[in-house]
């Protein structure tokens, strides 16, 4: 793919990361529980890293995250988007070659990093480990929210991968 094309997809999937970004955080929340949400945009970064590679899909990652503690208008949105979305990257990138036919799975693995990252951070600024009593909750709802969006993105990917077939 030349530069320039590989530079305007990164653009447009940085730009739909930011809107599922957007909109999921003006939705009611799930439950009771601070910190649960579907995680829409990772959808984008996990699409992004079978798709664009590890490198695109951490400038797409990097670029939400920053434009999104923006437009959220909290500074704290930052720690928490930045400290969860680098652990899910990095599990992201470390498994998905293994686990390439399952990609709910990797999904799965990348919304319990984030959690974590997530914790770990609140840990840090609370200077407290008692956050870490919602970690099965955290968990439960990695597992829900992971294996609907990674389903989403396998089915995503199955789809350009049958039509790429379809047009050769």
């Amino acid at each position: 793919m030349k530069k320039t094309k590989r530079i305007a997809l990164d653009a447009m999937l940085a730009a739909v990361a930011l809107l599922l970004f957007i909109v999921e955080a003006l939705l009611p929340p799930l439950t009771s529980i601070p910190g649960i949400k579907i995680g829409l945009a990772n959808a984008v970064t996990l699409a992004a890293v079978y798709l664009c590679g590890r490198r695109d899909a951490a400038a797409i990652l990097f670029v939400r995250v920053c434009l999104g503690a923006v437009f959220a208008g909290n500074p704290t949105t930052f720690l928490y988007s930045a400290s969860g979305a680098v652990l899910c990257l990095a599990v992201t990138c470390a498994v998905c070659r293994p686990l390439k036919k399952t990609v709910w799975v990797v999904s799965v693995l990348g919304a319990v990093a984030h959690n974590i990252g997530q914790l770990l951070t609140a840990s840090v600024l609370l200077q407290s480990a008692a956050v870490f009593w919602y970690l099965p909750y955290l968990l439960i709802a990695a597992v829900i929210s992971g294996t609907f969006t990674g389903l989403c993105v396998q089915f995503l990917l199955h789809r350009l991968q049958y039509r790429k077939g379809e047009s050769q």
